[in-house]
């Protein structure tokens, strides 16, 4: 659900929303030289896969990148490498609350930006270490910013807290079940975060922690409190970089898209493979006439499925690879993991050549080698049938 009355193309009602993503941390607690923000899983820094999460909502107009000083043009370049869109990236202050006070900025002074963005309606405020934020908590926590003016993301407690007395004994521990965990994302309608930030203390902005805290405190706006789901976790440990890392490799391997002809021996091979398939992966079959695949293909390309198989004649083969090939390296959807793509052709006549047959392969072979380079992993298997 959006937080609009409008379709998912037409976004929400203008002003649009934003999104601020303090990015400034040192990862002292991680134990590394390098800030968590800036570790690669898979190859790619952690923070270009959250920057991803915000891009993938189409109704974000806008996605703010705070870093620090030194990491300003380390970020510029994560930006370029990967393609993203939307993103400006802003210098950011010595604590996290001045950060995301830069991080507003960019939509009310001159100061911080060449040029001022359009002032949004809401803003969400999300870590740049929590890269698994999905579509729907981000559209609830904005919904009820829009109502109460400030709604933040909570999830139940796992330990109980205590409180620790002078002499280091127990002093009281709190009821777990009346309690919750503040998590990310955040979101807020402008003005009064915004207002909140320009009238807190320095003792708020160099100490505080808790956005929805200073919205309370300095505009006397009670923020919504949203159920959260269990993704929201926030990398902060080593530990915590191979868990995401182990969950990324997860969400790579969740659905395979298998395309085909509509011819019927390949339609036929198409369907007993998916029959095969489906009792251990999500499996979407879709079958589509030769001239007729761009758009088709174009809408399955911007989704999220990055493992492909393609079952087609053989007459058809190298046209249809090189089709496929060219949409895949347009859609960008290698920019963020790499893509599998299975190439089924199948060959029934009377006449079967085995040397074509190999031909065919060794040109597979060729193109798996050339678009390797461009995180597009092809494999190819010939069906002959007599």
């Amino acid at each position: 659900m959006e937080p609009s009355s409008g379709s998912r193309d037409a976004g929400p009602a203008v002003p649009p929303v934003a999104a601020v993503l303090p990015a400034g941390g040192s990862g002292e607690r991680l134990g590394a030289a390098t800030p968590k923000q800036f570790c690669a899983l898979q190859g790619r820094p952690l923070v270009s896969y959250t920057v991803r999460a915000m891009e993938r909502v189409s109704w974000i107009s806008n996605i703010i990148v705070v870093v620090s000083p030194e990491n300003v043009e380390t970020m510029k370049s994560i930006v370029e490498k990967y393609g993203h869109k939307r993103v400006t990236v802003v210098k950011g202050g010595k604590t996290r609350h001045r950060s995301i006070f830069n991080g507003l900025k960019v939509f009310a002074e001159n100061e911080i930006s060449n040029h001022l963005l359009r002032k949004p309606e809401v803003v969400i405020i999300h870590d740049a270490v929590r890269p698994f934020v999905e579509e729907d908590i981000l559209s609830k926590v904005v919904m009820a910013a829009k109502e109460h003016g400030a709604a933040g993301a909570i999830c139940p407690l796992v330990s109980t807290v205590i409180a620790s007395a002078a002499d280091g004994c127990l002093d009281h521990s709190l009821e777990r079940a009346r309690y919750r965990a503040s998590e990310m994302p955040q979101a807020f309608l402008f003005d009064i975060i915004y207002e909140a930030y320009q009238l807190c203390t320095d003792y708020d902005l160099d100490y505080g922690t808790e956005c929805l805290h200073l919205a309370l405190k300095y505009c006397k706006t009670n923020a919504k409190l949203v159920e959260g789901t269990s993704d929201l976790w926030k990398v902060t440990y080593k530990r915590d970089l191979y868990a995401a890392e182990s969950i990324i490799k997860d969400k790579l391997s969740q659905q395979v898209y298998v395309i085909t002809g509509v011819e019927e021996a390949v339609a036929k091979i198409g369907f007993l493979l998916c029959e095969s398939l489906k009792s251990q992966i999500k499996v979407e079959a879709i079958s589509i006439p030769q001239s007729k695949s761009d758009s088709h293909l174009q809408n399955i390309f911007s989704g999220q499925c990055y493992n492909f198989v393609c079952v087609n004649d053989k007459k058809y083969a190298i046209q249809g690879t090189m089709q496929l090939l060219d949409m895949l390296e347009k859609s960008n959807v290698t920019l963020l993991y790499p893509l599998v793509l299975i190439l089924v052709h199948l060959d029934i006549s009377e006449n079967i050549s085995f040397s074509i047959g190999s031909e065919l392969l060794t040109t597979i072979k060729k193109l798996a080698r050339e678009v390797k380079k461009k995180n597009i992993l092809v494999y190819g298997l010939l069906i002959q049938h007599k």
